[in-house]
């Protein structure tokens, strides 16, 4: 496969699917069991591979933090580079930390940030670094709306302002729409399909519905209405969304974009299913509910949120979204 230079492009695909083996191969810190590595139309031999520590930089899922300020830690890497002085070395970090929305945090600890705050921090770690390419697994994930929206909005930002070319692996299909221009398609170690998200989205697409199987995938018979197409799923599940499609489709609803309440929300939405929670999952700073609504349905909030409702197993909600959240696959 081939990354373009100056472009955004996500490998999307569930866990274990192999995108985080082919981030740490893209990034030197590990080599390939077969095949072979250009760098700008470079080939590189096994012993060449320190090329690629030299021009790219991987921020993990979960970054570990010296136990000192915000400063300190972003400054370890610079401090290696014998020819910046600490004036240098200081507009860089200043100039960084702006960029990721954390004027001020200088001398905060690191370790006492917040998950959002830390993952801007690892952002600016590497980012310091002016590096050719940015790698990045899993940038967003379990962290709140809030802090996703503004880690996408500042990996969008790196590519077009600074022309950095960036690799990001994610499960998350519409993060991948909508950061990415490419994107490719990991199953199982093996890439299903690469092309530019218009091709991958633009219609119904057999390795998507397959990747997206695992949550809010629904499959039923769509006929259009006053402007709206209304897909049967079952006699107990009737969808509405905003696009034009009629006959057999299959659609997918992001959990992130449904809310969950204790009572029926006066809303615009088009969908709205009352359901009981029978099953939750705690993922730190945010939980994902299943909820038996006529089919199971997963939702992600905050725990915050769970604690504010006093949900819990058993507990009957009202599930809302938006028309326009329902998406054709």
């Amino acid at each position: 496969m081939k990354f373009l230079k100056g472009k955004i492009t996500t490998l999307l695909g569930p866990s274990g699917s192999g995108k985080t083996t082919l981030l740490r191969i893209l990034s030197g810190l590990e080599n390939p069991t077969q095949g072979i590595i250009y760098y700008n139309n470079k080939k590189l031999a096994e012993n060449e591979l320190f090329i690629l520590r030299q021009k790219a930089t991987l921020v993990f899922q979960k970054s570990i933090f010296f136990d000192t300020t915000v400063y300190n830690n972003i400054a370890f890497g610079l401090k290696l580079n014998e020819n910046l002085t600490k004036e240098e070395i200081n507009n860089k970090i200043c100039e960084t930390l702006a960029f990721v929305r954390l004027e001020g945090f200088e001398k905060r600890k690191a370790k006492k940030l917040s998950g959002g705050e830390q993952q801007r921090v690892s952002l600016a770690r590497a980012l310091v670094l002016d590096r050719e390419l940015l790698l990045l697994d899993e940038p967003t994930v379990n962290l709140d709306p809030k802090n996703v929206s503004i880690i996408e909005e500042i990996i969008q930002r790196i590519n077009r302002e600074k022309k950095t070319s960036i690799v990001l692996a994610t499960h998350n299909m519409n993060q991948a729409e909508s950061v990415s221009q490419n994107i490719a398609i990991i199953e199982n170690g093996i890439v299903k399909q690469i092309g530019t998200k218009h091709t991958i989205f633009g219609k119904s697409n057999k390795n998507l519905i397959s990747f997206a199987r695992i949550e809010n995938v629904f499959s039923g018979f769509s006929s259009i209405k006053e402007g709206i197409s209304l897909i049967q799923v079952d006699k107990n599940l009737q969808i509405e969304a905003s696009f034009y499609q009629s006959g057999d489709v299959t659609v997918h609803v992001r959990p992130e974009d449904i809310i969950i309440s204790i009572k029926p929300l006066a809303s615009s939405a088009r969908n709205v299913f009352k359901g009981t929670i029978i099953g939750i999952t705690d993922l730190g700073h945010t939980v994902r509910l299943t909820v038996n609504a006529g089919k199971k349905f997963i939702i992600q909030i905050t725990k915050k949120s769970l604690i504010e409702m006093n949900l819990n197993v058993g507990s009957e909600v009202y599930l809302t979204f938006k028309a326009s959240s329902v998406r054709l696959i």
